[in-house]
This record gives C-alpha cells, sequence and structure tokens, in this order.
C-alpha cells in the first residue's frame, strides 16, 4: 500500500473540481515533464488533448479544458495568479497558439485540439491522452488517470514503487482504522502526535508546520473573500452567492481589512443556537463559492468538499475555543488527513468511482474525527465520530445540474459540516467500545457501495437532479 501524507491529502490548487481541473492541470505538467525526459520537447510541432468518461461529459462545467491549457502552459495551480486565468484563456483562443510549458511557441485551437470523448475507458472513468507530433512527423502520446484529490495516475503506475519506498520510510505505516489505534495505544499518542512522527520520515518539522499554516492560510483565505464578495456565480446557471448576505446579516455591515479582524468581530457577536448553525454554514458556502468561480481553495480532501473541514475548524476557532490558536489548527489538518488517507487506500475519494459519498462524505469524515481530537476525545471516540460522519452519507450520488460544482455541491459542504460537528458530538458522548460499527466497516461499505452504485450518479450529470433540472429551468 501507497504512503500518503498529509501534503497529499490537502492540496493547494485551483476550482471547481479537485478531479476535473487539478487533476487534468498536473497531468498536463507530467506530460511535459515526461517530453522532456525523453529529449523530445523541442521537436514538438502540434499537440491535441482526448478528455474521456466524466471528463467529457462534465469537462465544460469542471472547467476541464481551462485547466489543460494552463497546465500545457506550464503553469503551477498553487501560485499561478487566478486573476490572470481569464485574460491567459482568451489570449491563446484569439491567437489560436500556445506557449508550451512557457517555453516553446506551436499552433494550438482549442475547439479543435481539446476533443471531448463520451467513452469510458476501463482503468478509470476520469481518463485522458496527450498526444503530440514531432517535427519528423513521428506522433507520441501518454495517458493519464485523475483519481480524485488531484491524484493523477498512469495505468501503468510506474511511480508505485517509490511511493512504496516511501511508504517503507513511515515508523507507523497505516492501512486501516484499527492498525492506527493500536499505534496510539502502543506509544501512548494522540493521532495527530502519531501523524506527526510519519510527515517526520519525509520532511523537517519547520517544513511540516510552514506547510500546514500555507494550507490553512488558504483555507482562512476562502472563507474570508468568499464571505465578502457579494454577485452571481459563473457558469450560466446564474447562482446567486450567498455566504455575502448570510456574513452581512450576522455580523452587520463593519468592514473588515484582513480575515483575522473577522475572526475577531465574529468572537465578539452573540452566538446562539440558530447563528452557530448559519456560521457554519457560511464558512463553508464561501469556500466553495469561491472554488466554483475558479477561486483559490484547498483540495480536502477534493475541491467539490472543499468548504467542510474549514467551516469545521473555523467553528472550533470561533465558537468552542476562543483561546485556539495554530497548535490546534495544526493538530486538526494532521488528524484530518490521516482519516483522509485510510479512505483513499480502502476505498475511494473520486466521485466518478464512488459518488458523493467519496467527497462529502469523506470531508465530513475527516473534520468530525479531527474535531474530536481537539474537543478532548481519545482516538477511540475520533475514529468513532469520523465512522458516525461516513454512515450518514453513505449511497450520496453525485449529479451536479450543468456538470457545474454548484447545485447541489456548495450546499452539500454546509450540510457536510454540521454532520461532522454532529457526529464528534455523539461520539464524544458515546463509549466507543460498545460501538455497533468500527471505521474499517464502514470504509469497506462504502466502497461496496461505491461499485454497486449506477454509473450516472458518478459525477456524469445523467442521472438524478442533473436530469431533472436544467440552466432554462434555473
Amino acid at each position: 500500500m501507497e504512503s500518503i501524507s498529509v501534503f497529499d491529502m490537502l492540496k493547494i490548487g485551483v476550482g471547481p473540481s479537485s478531479s476535473h481541473t487539478l487533476g487534468p492541470w498536473r497531468a498536463a505538467l507530467r506530460w511535459i515533464g515526461e517530453l522532456k525526459e525523453k529529449n523530445q520537447f523541442e521537436e514538438v510541432s502540434e499537440i491535441s488533448v482526448e478528455l474521456y468518461g466524466s471528463l467529457s461529459l462534465t469537462g465544460k462545467g469542471h472547467a476541464t479544458d481551462i485547466a489543460v491549457i494552463l497546465g500545457l502552459s506550464g503553469f503551477d495551480p498553487v501560485t499561478y495568479p487566478i486573476e490572470n486565468i481569464e485574460q491567459e484563456i482568451d489570449f491563446i483562443n484569439s491567437e489560436n497558439k500556445l506557449k508550451l510549458n512557457g517555453e516553446l511557441e506551436i499552433p494550438f485551437f482549442p475547439k479543435q485540439n481539446i476533443i471531448f470523448k463520451r467513452k469510458f475507458l476501463e482503468f478509470h472513468p476520469n481518463g485522458m491522452t496527450f498526444r503530440a507530433t514531432l517535427k519528423d512527423g513521428s506522433k507520441k502520446s501518454s495517458s493519464f488517470y485523475s483519481i480524485g484529490g488531484g491524484f493523477t495516475v498512469k495505468k501503468e503506475r510506474k511511480r508505485k514503487k517509490i511511493k512504496m519506498a516511501k511508504f517503507a520510510q513511515f515508523p507507523f505505516p497505516v492501512v486501516k482504522g484499527v492498525e492506527l489505534l493500536a499505534y496510539c495505544k502502543t506509544e501512548g499518542k494522540s493521532i495527530s502526535e502519531l501523524v506527526f512522527e510519519n510527515e517526520k520520515s519525509l520532511r523537517s518539522e519547520v517544513e511540516i508546520n510552514d506547510g500546514l499554516k500555507k494550507i490553512w492560510d488558504v483555507m482562512l483565505d476562502s472563507m474570508y473573500v468568499g464571505a465578502h464578495t457579494e454577485g452571481t456565480l459563473p457558469g450560466g446557471l446564474n447562482v446567486t452567492r450567498r455566504a455575502f448576505e448570510m456574513n452581512k446579516n450576522l455580523i452587520g455591515d463593519n468592514k473588515y481589512t484582513n480575515a483575522e479582524e473577522w475572526i475577531a468581530a465574529i468572537r465578539n457577536t452573540e452566538v446562539k443556537f440558530r447563528q452557530i448553525l448559519k456560521w457554519v454554514s457560511c464558512f463553508a458556502l464561501a469556500v466553495n463559492e469561491v472554488n466554483a468561480s475558479l477561486g483559490r481553495v484547498v483540495t480536502a480532501p477534493t475541491n467539490g468538499s472543499a468548504g467542510v473541514i474549514p467551516a469545521v475548524m473555523m467553528y472550533y476557532l470561533v465558537i468552542e475555543n476562543h483561546d485556539a490558536n495554530f497548535e490546534d489548527v495544526r493538530k486538526f489538518l494532521l488528524t484530518a488527513g490521516e482519516i483522509g488517507s485510510i479512505f483513499k487506500k480502502g476505498s475511494t475519494i473520486s466521485a466518478a468511482m464512488g459518488g458523493c459519498q467519496a467527497e462529502i462524505g469523506v470531508s465530513s469524515s475527516m473534520a468530525a474525527g479531527a474535531l474530536c481530537e481537539l474537543m478532548g476525545g481519545t482516538p477511540e471516540q475520533c475514529l468513532m465520530a469520523s465512522e458516525i460522519a461516513m454512515e450518514h452519507h453513505l449511497g450520496l450520488t453525485c449529479d451536479p445540474i450543468a456538470g457545474l460544482v454548484q447545485i447541489p455541491c456548495i450546499e452539500r459542504n454546509a450540510m457536510g459540516a454540521i454532520k461532522a460537528i454532529n457526529a464528534c458530538e455523539m461520539a464524544l458522548d458515546s463509549d466507543p467500545s460498545k460501538a455497533k460499527v468500527p471505521l474499517d466497516k464502514v470504509v469497506t461499505t462504502m466502497w461496496e457501495t461505491a461499485k454497486d452504485m449506477t454509473s450516472k450518479y458518478k459525477e456524469t450529470s445523467e442521472g438524478g437532479l442533473a436530469v431533472q433540472v436544467n440552466i432554462s429551468d434555473c
């Protein structure tokens, strides 16, 4: 089994979809790397990209074509200024040329050179093939698969041996929840402490903390920006941003220059039960409205579910513990990442493979377990909280209207965050030794459910709400 770092589960990227946007973007960068390794890059005269299955069926709504173009241009999804995306795409569309990796200018006609094929490839629903014609007329091609959470693989998995070697470095290699609990017991450590030890086998403590700080900064920024941006989301559904009005109704017309001032103001407001629900919803909606508008978010574990984890962490900061600081954030992210990795290893985090249970379900499970640790829960209670959260997402379909990560996706983040908090509270009030369903059983059940689920409910927009409602209705 491959090693999965917290930085694999929580990745900074650009919306609206980790599978359909971030994955293809990273695949394009990997393909360029292959061309360079084989000394073929300078010989490229023409290129084309074929998108298969789910990448084709909902590719336009997920901006897959835009992501591929930005990747081919050599831009980094972590650092590329998102405000430049529209201008860059407009230039390529009007000039019909692209500077491959920012180095080699070639003719490029997006409508002809990016080909949407409805056919599904066998290995994974999110398949794509990059093709190049070299100056001597020879043809080269390479296929990749976007398997969820921004992860991209090749069918032959040439990198698996490297990953396996990395896994072997972990002092506490974990595949299942029962193994995680055994390590916590023998070492006398919390989940976050154990994960931190594993991470130290890959990078220094300073690098770990700096990396987690960057992740939280992006999460916080996406909440702040989303809650302070009004208007309509792009894509044709004319979905009104709701986080802005929710924030305004809760906190008034006061202006804040940064997220820290905003947090302080929220802490100073009178918060009752209804307001707590509204604030958690506001935080989650804000992130996913940013995501839906090609903004920068953290894949947690996917872009479509990017709002759950930051919303639950923010809940702890502004409602549960006003003295909380980055140390609490660090523990939360480490624990959440480990729980997510258990689902990644034992099931899937790809909606194209498992429906929305693989996205919102997993993110809610991650957040529930992480919050439970901050609230003083034992490792056993943390995994119980994770199990409860996932148990009540089993079978959740993925049927985005018009292929956009907007309806019902944005609201589901608010629901997932509230379920996570509820699951945490139930676990804290329970004796985990009497739990009827361990986390590993729900992971297995989720995968079996995913395999049984008809493909039209797996991110294809061919079932459910997607066929009952269309753009004209909206």
